[in-house]
Formats: structure tokens, C-alpha cells, sequence
């Protein structure tokens, strides 16, 4: 048999996956020598042997990856044979060059093996709190540096023991170059104290359960940070969580053993238990169950959704496990449970999530009543993702652990660009090649914990990939802390800059992820940005190519008496729209709020009242008009009101029919929702009246965008902006532009809203140098 060699490099999620011994065993079965390692590209492997052996090798690569891989290109090429008589993992090559290709995939929960083993009474990793393999457990939280080895991660300090090094050493072993395998002999030591930083003796795990059920708020580490844990069924216990952590009405979230445990109090479909039961251990949104609200009183007040999740860590499952009586196996995972816990992120006031154990002990005081801690470092702030289902997609509401940093391709290489995203539901973006690294959720950037916590993920994201970048991207707000941080990034390394307006990157990064290089008429709807003109956008046309955008017609705008404040009390929109309609004299008597009769001067007067043509202020006034919402306790919960609502209605008796001369559109592409939102005052069935309001706004913004399509020939519609996570509207609005033979593109890799503006800013960066 003709022997005969092939250099094979295969880039994209392909380090801590378990892909060497996946090769080497792939290797084993067809006969082959060479060897297998890592380096800054990914992976690189030298194999020798038959023809037909060689090929099946590149085939099964493809074919037969590990689940946890993703091979974004494999090439190989022509080498002279080796003197090898085996095949072999060896050391990983490092600092090779400065255009790196090698990526670290996200954190990931706990796989079926390693669960069935933390709970069999016979193995040596009987209920070790950092039980993990090749398939499962931390990746980017705990991680360094690039190529990912041991030494790289936060699992340097832990020393492999014998036993674990055998299984570190050997090929048939799921453990096989697994770097943050461990035991209970030489692995991390969980610790459970008090908020004097005194120990709790004991079993911290039992310990940890017993607080719980006593109604004790525990601080739990996780992945990528801690989580505030509270028993969800005691309401005094969640009432003294949102008491100190300030969080009045905002859902929580609930973690549940298992599925079984959750369906008493929501429900769920097969797309949705898919989503619960992924690897990637989301906050998954779903419908509630009656009685819901009674069951776990003060969890999610007065909303129809309840955001749930399972067991992400060996730690969650333990807790589970020791409240179901540390029976062996796993039977008693399929069995509902009655207990339930809140987990919600460890930070005070929207600042970061907390990392580690001295953190929790400075910034949880009055807080939590003690912190479950243990010694493997969290070396990057990763919180949890939140999403839903929408016509059976996956549509996320936040990108982060389980998914972020796993890169979105590009339609075509460009520069490395920086993108510092967004002011609020702040990411960041790298790109390289024709990859965009688009961060975990890093929050609103209006306090200097989230403004540092930014400076970090930037380094750390450049750092981590390698890359140096060659653009910075921004926002058009010279205000933002994002676009001063971007400035002063780019000046310390002499970089340019582009500015970017934010609704053009909204069109942009959905143009980005569906790969659309062509033209396409851009409907951003969102509660605000800086639009070309100094004044407030959030109800945009665009038309949009690449890094060009015009705007070809806005929302009538409203004045928002006192500014941003008006963004927190819809109440405020609704005194905006009577005056807008000539009845300035009535908002007064009609509102009865405090100050109502100055707020009518000022509207009279239009001193401190700037206009803003968003589709958020338009929800607020909806939800003002009709009663449900005149102060906001969160963001978006007057819009969340409005939407929920309509569903109520249109659940029982369909989509009512749109409000007659609910619109007008003028020649300059001016859409006027003013009489629509007048129809609202006054009504008496409220829930009418919202499915009313949503469904005059479907016809509305289908009618405005079909007369734009037809102006501009036009055929494809890309669209933006946190508005598009009702879902009511979404749905309505596709279906009807596609019965009109319109193509939508809608955000499926990221969220509609501001997180995905980074990815949108970069791509306009890429293309500005095209165009």
C-alpha cells in the first residue's frame, strides 16, 4: 500500500472539546500514524497512510465532531511522510504567529455521564462538586489564554492526582486531555460561610439547603458568577430579596431539578423543553400556569411569563440532590420535586455580576445571609442567557453564558474591528477574518462598576483572540461611555474610528448574521438613539447597503415632558398625546398625578420636552392611555403590559380588527400612530382596546414599509430594535410582509435589541472600507 501524508488544519471551536482525542481515536480506527495538537489556529494534524484511510479520516472529521465542536473551515494539503509508527497527542504550539484562528467555546452544563456518575455511591467522583470531561463544564469563564491547556486555565493551581492523571493520559477515557478534569483528592474544596466571612461547619452543600428552606437568601457561585438563591414558594424570602436588592417588581427567575417540577406552574411545548434541557442551561420564558402566581407569590407580580431554568452545575444538582434525600442514580431526576429555587444575578443596582468569594463578602453585605464559595477562580463575569420560543425559532432575549463568545460568520473577511456596541445591554464585538466574537452581556453603562466591567471584557476579548485591531467602531453619542472609551482606545494605539448612527447598526447586524450583502429597507423600532439629526430616534426607515443608510421616513414624533424621565412614566407619553390632539386642558384632571397641570405648561410651552420619533414612547403612551402602567418599576414593563394584555383577548376571541383611520403617511414618509393612540382613551375594555392597538400597529407599520418597498424597489426587509421582542407584533408583521411577497430578516443569532448593535457597528466599520 502507497503511503501518503496530509498536513490537515482545522480552525473555529475545536480547543476544550475534546477534538485531539476525538482525531487520535479517529486515527486509531483507520490505521494511521502522525499526530495531533493544538496551537493558535485551532488544531493542526499530521496523518500518514492509505489513500482511502486519509480520506475517510477528512470525511469523519466532518461527519463525526464532538457535540460541543464547531469546524468553521478544514483544509489540508500535500506533505512528504514522517518516520512515525504511531499516532500520538503532543504538546500544543504556541506564539507561532500573530493571526490566530483558534477560538474557546462557551461554558456549558453539566453532560448525561458525568451526571450519572456524580450520583452512582461506587465511583470515585461521587458527588464532587467539579465533576466535568471533555463534553461539559467551564470553558470561557475559566480560561486564560489560548491554545487551551491546564496551565491556561483557573485549574493550573490543582494538580492532577494519579488517578485522574491516568485518565488524563488515557486515549479510551472521556477524560482524555479533558484540562479541567479533577476529583475530590485533588480538585477545588467547596466553602459555606456567613457574611462576617466566619465558615459554617458542616456539609456546605446541606448547609446550604438547610438556609434555603429556612428562608435565608445564599449567595451561590456558578459558572461565570454568582447567583442570589432563595426557596421561590416562601414569599416572605422573596419579598427580602427584592427588598435588598432593590428590585421592585422585576421577574425573577426560577431554577427547577427538572422539567417535571416546573410543569405545575408553566407550561411547555417540545421546542421549549429542547431549550430548558440544551447544554447551554438558559433562562427559557414560558407561558404560566393558572395559579402560578399564588404558588410562588412575588416571583414574576402580574405577568403572564416566568423565566425558568435547570441545573446548569455538579453545585445545582447537588442542592437538588440533597433536598430529594441523597438517594443513588438518577431516578429520582425524572421525578417532579417541589422544591424551587429564585436564582437571579449576585449584583447590587445593575452592576456586574459577582465573581469571586471576597467580591461576594464586600458587595452582597445586606444582601445575602451567606455565600456558597468555592476555590476554582472565575476568571471572566459570564451571566446567565436568556430566551424564548417565537413561531417555534429560538429568539433571544440576552446572549451570554452557554452561547457568547461562539463567533458569527461573516458574509466576508475584512479588518479586525473593534466594536464598543451600545449604552445600554452593552456588548462589545471582535472581529477576525471573517468572524465576529461578540461578548457576553456586559449591562447598561450608567455606573462605573458596568464601565469598568466593559474595559475588562474589551481586554479581554482582544487578549483572548489574539487580535489587534485595526478599526474601532462606536455609536454616534459623543456622551455614551461606550463611545468615549472607544475614542480613548483607539488614540492610545493610533487606530481609526468610525461612528456609526444606532439604528443603521441594528439593520446592519441583522444584514451581518443572515450573510445579506445587498440593499434592504431597515425598520428599526426601539426605544432610542441618536439619530444624524441630534434629535432622539426608535420608529427608523432606512435604507440600508453595507456602511451607506438614508432615511426615508420616522414615527411622527412625540414631545416627552422632562426627557428621560418620561422613558419611566408612560403616564407622562399619555399626557404627550392629548396635548398632541388639542387637549392640553384635560391632562391635568385626566391623569392626577403630581405636578400634571405643570407638566401641561411645559408641554404648552414645549420647555423641556424634546421630540423623539421611538416606538417605545409609543408603548408607554398606549400603556399611560389605558391604565396600565403610569410608572415603570423595570425597563420595557409598560410595553410587556400593553402586549400581555393583547394576548389575553387575542387568545380567547382572535386579532380584532384595526382601529378605522388608525394611521396616516404623508409624502415625506412620515408615519402618524396619533389617532390610533386617541382611540385608546377612554376604553373600557382594556384588553380590547391593546389587541386593538397591536393590531392597528401591524397594519400600520405593513402598510408604511410595503409603500416604501414599492417607492424604492425594494424586495427584502431587515429589521431591528428591542420593540421586535413582542412578539405579537413580530409575528403579525412577518406574516403579513411575506403574504405581500416581502423577505424579512430578523435577529436569530442575537437579540433584537441593543446587544446586537456592537456586531452591527463592526460590520458597517468592514464595509466603509469597501463602499
Amino acid at each position: 500500500m502507497a503511503v501518503i501524508a496530509r498536513r490537515i488544519r482545522v480552525t473555529g471551536i475545536v480547543q476544550g472539546v475534546g477534538f485531539r482525542p476525538f482525531v487520535w481515536r479517529l486515527a486509531q480506527d483507520l490505521s494511521l500514524t502522525g499526530w495531533v495538537r493544538n496551537d493558535d489556529y485551532g488544531v493542526e494534524i499530521a496523518a500518514q497512510g492509505g489513500a482511502e484511510g486519509i480520506a475517510a479520516l477528512l470525511q469523519r472529521i466532518q461527519a463525526e465532531a464532538p457535540a460541543l465542536a464547531r469546524i468553521d473551515t478544514l483544509h489540508a494539503h500535500e506533505v512528504a511522510p514522517e518516520g512515525v509508527d504511531t499516532f500520538s497527542i503532543v504538546a500544543s504550539q504556541r506564539g507561532q504567529t500573530r493571526s490566530a484562528r483558534s477560538a474557546i467555546g462557551p461554558d456549558v452544563a453539566v453532560c448525561p455521564d458525568c451526571v450519572a456518575e456524580l450520583f452512582d455511591p461506587r465511583g470515585r467522583r461521587w458527588r464532587h462538586a467539579f465533576i466535568t470531561c471533555t463534553h461539559c463544564g467551564p470553558r470561557y469563564a475559566v480560561t486564560r489564554a489560548l491554545p487551551y491547556d491546564r496551565p491556561q486555565t483557573s485549574l493550573a493551581p490543582f494538580p492532577l492526582c494519579p488517578a485522574c492523571e491516568r485518565e488524563y493520559r488515557s486515549p479510551a477515557d472521556r477524560r482524555y486531555h479533558a484540562e479541567t478534569t479533577c476529583c475530590p483528592d485533588c480538585g477545588p474544596r467547596l466553602s459555606l460561610r456567613d457574611m462576617q466571612g466566619n465558615p459554617i461547619v458542616g456539609d456546605a452543600i446541606a448547609g446550604t439547603l438547610a438556609l434555603l428552606r429556612s428562608g435565608a437568601i445564599v449567595a451561590i457561585k456558578g459558572l461565570g458568577g454568582f447567583h442570589l438563591a432563595c426557596d421561590a414558594r416562601q414569599s416572605e424570602a422573596v419579598a427580602r430579596l427584592r427588598l435588598r436588592k432593590d428590585r421592585e417588581q422585576k421577574p425573577f427567575a426560577v431554577m427547577a431539578a427538572n422539567v417535571a417540577s416546573l410543569l405545575p406552574v408553566v407550561r411547555i411545548d417540545d421546542a421549549e423543553r429542547l431549550l430548558l434541557q440544551g447544554r447551554e442551561r438558559a433562562v427559557v420564558l414560558l407561558r404560566r400556569q393558572p395559579g402560578a402566581e399564588q404558588a410562588l407569590p412575588g416571583v414574576a407580580p402580574g405577568l403572564l411569563s416566568l423565566g425558568a431554568m435547570l441545573p446548569t452545575t455538579p453545585i445545582h444538582f447537588l442542592l437538588f440532590h440533597e433536598d430529594a434525600g441523597r438517594v443513588p442514580g438518577t431516578d429520582w431526576l425524572v421525578e417532579p420535586r417541589e422544591l424551587l429555587l429564585v436564582m437571579t444575578s449576585a449584583n447590587p443596582g445593575g452592576e456586574p455580576i459577582v465573581r469571586e468569594g471576597d467580591e461576594a463578602m464586600a458587595r452582597l453585605v445586606g444582601i445575602a445571609d451567606a455565600v456558597l464559595d468555592h476555590d476554582r477562580e472565575v476568571v471572566a463575569r459570564c451571566d446567565d442567557s436568556v430566551v424564548r420560543t417565537l413561531a417555534g425559532q429560538t429568539q433571544f432575549v440576552r446572549r451570554s453564558r452557554g452561547y457568547a463568545p461562539a463567533s458569527i460568520r461573516l458574509p466576508c473577511a475584512g479588518p479586525a474591528v473593534l466594536a464598543f456596541g451600545a449604552h445600554q445591554k452593552s456588548s462589545v464585538c471582535v472581529t477576525r477574518g471573517d468572524q465576529a466574537f461578540v461578548s457576553p452581556h456586559i449591562g447598561d453603562l450608567d455606573n462605573a462598576a458596568t464601565c469598568a466591567f466593559q474595559d475588562e471584557t474589551v481586554l479581554r476579548m482582544v487578549s483572548l483572540l489574539d487580535v489587534s485591531p485595526g478599526i474601532v467602531a462606536h455609536d454616534l453619542h459623543p456622551d455614551y461611555y461606550s463611545t468615549q472609551a472607544a475614542l480613548a482606545f483607539a488614540a492610545q494605539h493610533g487606530l481609526p474610528t468610525v461612528a456609526v448612527q444606532h439604528h443603521h447598526a441594528h439593520i446592519a447586524a441583522t444584514c451581518a448574521e443572515h450573510g445579506h450583502l445587498g440593499e434592504v429597507l431597515g425598520l428599526a423600532l426601539d426605544g432610542t438613539g441618536l439619530g444624524s439629526d441630534g434629535t432622539a430616534w426608535g420608529g427608523e426607515l432606512l435604507r440600508v447597503h453595507g456602511a451607506r443608510c438614508a432615511r426615508l421616513g420616522h414615527l411622527r414624533p412625540l414631545p416627552m415632558p422632562g426627557g428621560d424621565r418620561a422613558a419611566r412614566e408612560p403616564w407622562r407619553m399619555a399626557a404627550a398625546v392629548l396635548h398632541e390632539a388639542g387637549r392640553n386642558t384635560e391632562i391635568a384632571a385626566r391623569f392626577g398625578q403630581a405636578g400634571a397641570d405643570t407638566l401641561a405648561t411645559m408641554l404648552a410651552r414645549r420647555v423641556n420636552c424634546p421630540p423623539s420619533s421611538s416606538m417605545g414612547r409609543v408603548f408607554d403612551a398606549a400603556a399611560g392611555l389605558l391604565g396600565l402602567c403610569s410608572h415603570m418599576h423595570f425597563e420595557a414593563q409598560a410595553a410587556m403590559l400593553v402586549e400581555q394584555a393583547a394576548s389575553r383577548f387575542i387568545e380567547t376571541l382572535d386579532w380584532p380588527r384595526p382601529v378605522p383611520g388608525g394611521w396616516s403617511i404623508d409624502a415625506q414618509g412620515q408615519l402618524d400612530l396619533l389617532p390610533l393612540l386617541c382611540a385608546l382613551d377612554g376604553a373600557v375594555d382594556v384588553e380590547q382596546a391593546a389587541a386593538r392597538f397591536h393590531a392597528t400597529l401591524v397594519a400600520a407599520l405593513s402598510d408604511w414599509v410595503r409603500r416604501a418597498a414599492d417607492r424604492h424597489s425594494l424586495s427584502t426587509v431587515a429589521w431591528g430594535g428591542g420593540c421586535f421582542l413582542n412578539a405579537l407584533l413580530s409575528t403579525g408583521l412577518r406574516q403579513n410582509l411575506e403574504q405581500h411577497g416581502l423577505t424579512v430578516l430578523a435577529p436569530r443569532q442575537l437579540s433584537p435589541g441593543d446587544a446586537s448593535v456592537a456586531i452591527g457597528q463592526a460590520w458597517v466599520a468592514i464595509q466603509s472600507l469597501e463602499q
